[in-house]
C-alpha cells in the first residue's frame, strides 16, 4: 500500500477528481497521506506587466478555495496545496517535496497537439521518480 499520494487536479476538468480519489483510497487504503495539487500557470511578462500586481497571489487563493469546494463532500481527508509555475515541473517537484510514493493523475484522449509538445500527465510519466496512476 502506498502511503503519501499526490493528486493533481485541473480545476478545468474537475470531472476525473471522483474516480482518482476511488483510485487513491485503493492504493492507499484509510491511512494513507492525500495531497491534492493544483498549478497555476506563470503568467508571461508582458501580460503580467498590464496586471494588478497581486494577480498571481489572488489566483492561487482562488484555486485553493475551488479545491476546497471540489473536495467537500467527497468522503476523503486531503491537504491542499496550490503553486505556481509550470504544471509538469511543479507536480514532479511537489512530489519530490512531499517524497510521494505515487502519483494519480488523470489524462485525455491525446490530440494532435500532444504529438507535438505531449500532455502534462505524458511529461509527469516520463519524469517521475514514484510510481505514476493515470486515470483516464
Amino acid at each position: 500500500m502506498y502511503k503519501n499520494i499526490i493528486i493533481p487536479v485541473d480545476l478545468g476538468h474537475t470531472e476525473r477528481l471522483q474516480s482518482m480519489l476511488d483510485v487513491a483510497r485503493l492504493l492507499g487504503g484509510t491511512d494513507a497521506k492525500v495531497t491534492l495539487i493544483n498549478v497555476v500557470e506563470n503568467l508571461p511578462a508582458f501580460v503580467a506587466a498590464e496586471l494588478p500586481s497581486d494577480i498571481t497571489a489572488r489566483t492561487v487563493e482562488d484555486a485553493r478555495s475551488r479545491l476546497e469546494e471540489t473536495l467537500a463532500g467527497q468522503g476523503i481527508y486531503a491537504e491542499i496545496e496550490v503553486r505556481s509555475g509550470h504544471p509538469a515541473t511543479t507536480i514532479l517537484e511537489c512530489a519530490a517535496d512531499r517524497k510521494a510514493d505515487v502519483i494519480v493523475i488523470a489524462s485525455h484522449r491525446p490530440g494532435f497537439g500532444d504529438f507535438l509538445i505531449g500532455s502534462t500527465a505524458a511529461r509527469v510519466v516520463r519524469h517521475a521518480q514514484c510510481s505514476v496512476h493515470v486515470v483516464r
